[in-house]
């Protein structure tokens, strides 16, 4: 399984939005977060590991209950 890229892109974009719109992050700043090429293939990157993580840690759990697997 790969994680699409934009899906990332767009979950950015959100995040960074809603930061903007908190007030949390000025508008120059959500814009580069929300295109930096660079960041999209870290947090993609990162997003991968994650889920992979808690899909093995799922599974791990689910063979120690005795959960089908």
């Amino acid at each position: 399984m790969t994680l699409n890229p934009a899906i990332v892109r767009n979950i950015l974009r959100y995040l960074a939005g809603a930061l903007v719109a908190r007030g949390l992050l000025g508008a120059d700043t959500g814009a580069a977060l929300a295109t930096d090429p660079a960041l999209l293939e870290a947090v993609t990157v990162a997003a991968g590991l994650v889920l992979g993580t808690a899909t093995e840690i799922a599974y791990a759990i689910a063979r120690r209950l005795g959960w089908r697997t």
